[in-house]
């Protein structure tokens, strides 16, 4: 890790006996302190804050016991967490709970001469946070001695009025400089290379506009079906679920403009810019799907009305497909493709730029097909890396023309990186916000989308272990294009002429 100093501080989570405290946030906290160059801590603790009555030792048994699942070592898991480890036992969410709160939280800084830096993590369901947030400022929590940080999972509202609303209720309780809206896509190492990549590296800054490029593809593909989140994915769907938040901040990175700095505030300007200078979308520019049954991964699988706490007349989207148009001068005509689904033929989060073919077919005359448009091809996971793919000809006669790639990955580079919930915890505690999402780029993002919601758009089939419903592809074939199967980074030997759009 950098060596970026974190100040003492007490690192408050509510909803601490939850699946995200256990299986994510702790892990990222303990190997914090325990990587091969951990960030300089003199001192801080963690307060657990939940509703089951137990004392700090059950609260640290149990903490292990997830914890050493993840492969970490026992003996320095409950050594971290008999030195840093607490728990407070909430009945619930009102303000005398937090008052009692309050008064364990000035205890412990006390006793182990912390200086007041707190950071409040809300791990709670997205209805509970108006009421936490209201008690954390009714009680005096958002002010303490040194500095204050509430850090929100999403999702941030359901819609562009509740967004607003949670928004509102935010800033009389806090500055926007304490709150720390997280989406974890933004701490993954290859999205944050999205801006490296295209800044750092003037060869493709100067190729990334409508003059070179044709279209802009981005799939998030999740070969999982519902699984055991149906009470709440039934009531939000694929666009709420992940379409308005990790696949509209992909967006974001590929089509801002050059901020002035490397700063949270320029980073999150030219985010905002973008996102306001996407047009409308139309109802003709979407395409909706919800998966039956089908085969993924040589597994047959149900269909999403047959899940467990699913209606049978369900009409949640589990796939959605849209174009977007961009009303800027860098994109203007360039169409954004973008899609997202539940049980597609594999995980994959894949942008593929796809350039705009040579005017004239120069080996035409030779025998050859026409020649395949240039495709750079980043993918985020699961093999993180980038394929630049480029025509060469196949030795021999006849003159044939193949796809082949350069390609670069994470893995053979670099050792691991970081989770990304450490990325971000370590964010959050260094009091760097340009990887977390402004109040202004959640209203933006939902202005874009709670029009399609309230037109209740047809819901189309398509089997599981599918790319999803024909109507996606005819999205793109009504304006000459098609879907890129994705690729995998480094395993590509050579596409046919069909394989890419």
């Amino acid at each position: 890790m950098t060596a970026r100093q974190v100040e003492p501080h007490l690192f408050v989570i509510f909803g601490a006996t939850g699946d995200l405290t256990r299986r994510k946030l702790l892990p990222a906290l303990f190997r914090l302190t325990h990587g091969d160059d951990p960030p300089p801590l003199d001192r801080y603790a963690i307060l657990g804050v939940g509703r089951k009555d137990v004392d700090d030792r059950a609260f640290r048994d149990w903490v292990g016991d997830g914890m050493e699942e993840s492969g970490l070592s026992r003996n320095e898991i409950d050594a971290w967490c008999a030195g840093h480890v607490h728990y407070h036992q909430a009945g619930g969410q009102e303000t005398e709970d937090f008052e009692t709160l309050k008064e364990r939280i000035e205890a412990l800084e006390s006793e182990l001469k912390l200086t007041g830096n707190r950071v409040f993590y809300l791990a709670l369901p997205p209805p509970v946070f108006p009421t936490a947030i209201s008690s954390l400022g009714g009680s005096g929590l958002n002010r303490g001695p040194g500095w204050t940080r509430l850090v929100i999972e999403k999702p941030f509202g359901d819609s562009l009025e509740s967004a607003k609303r949670l928004n509102e209720l935010l800033h009389t309780h806090f500055d926007e400089s304490q709150v720390y809206r997280i989406d974890h896509y933004l701490g993954k190492e290859t999205v944050q290379n999205l801006l490296v990549f295209r800044f750092a590296n003037s060869i493709f800054e100067s190729l990334w506009n409508r003059d070179r490029v044709e279209c802009v593809q981005i799939t998030v593909a999740e070969s999982l079906g519902v699984e055991m989140r149906a009470g709440y994915y039934d009531g939000a769907g694929a666009l709420r679920d992940m379409m308005q938040n990790h696949v509209t901040q992909l967006v974001s990175l590929i089509g801002m403009e050059v901020p002035a700095a490397f700063s949270a505030d320029a980073v999150r300007y030219e985010k905002i810019k973008l996102l306001r200078g996407i047009s409308p979308i139309k109802a003709e520019d979407v395409a909706f799907g919800q998966y039956t049954r089908g085969v993924v991964d040589e597994e047959e699988v149900k269909g999403y009305s047959e899940e467990p706490g699913v209606a049978n007349n369900s009409r949640t989207e589990t796939f959605a497909a849209m174009r977007l148009q961009l009303d800027t001068w860098r994109w203007q005509g360039v169409p954004f493709y973008i899609r997202t689904g539940k049980r597609l033929p594999r995980r994959v989060t894949q942008i593929a730029i796809v350039f705009r073919r040579e005017p004239v077919s120069l080996f035409a005359a030779a025998g050859a097909r026409d020649t395949n448009p240039n495709v750079l091809l980043l993918t985020l996971q699961p093999d993180e890396g980038f394929n630049l793919c480029f025509d060469v000809k196949v030795p021999g006669e006849p003159f044939q023309l193949r796809t082949l790639p350069l390609h670069f990955l994470y893995k053979e580079a670099f050792a691991p990186s970081a989770d990304a919930y450490q990325t971000l915890l370590l964010d959050v505690l260094t009091g760097d916000q340009t990887l977390f999402v402004h109040a202004d780029e959640t209203e933006a993002s939902w202005a874009l989308y709670t029009p399609l919601l309230e037109q209740k758009l047809p819901v189309h089939h398509y089997a599981a272990g599918s790319w999803g419903p024909t109507e996606a592809d005819l999205l793109l074939e009504r304006h000459g294009h098609a879907w890129m199967e994705p690729l995998e980074t480094g395993r590509y030997h050579g596409a046919t002429h069909t394989d890419l759009p």
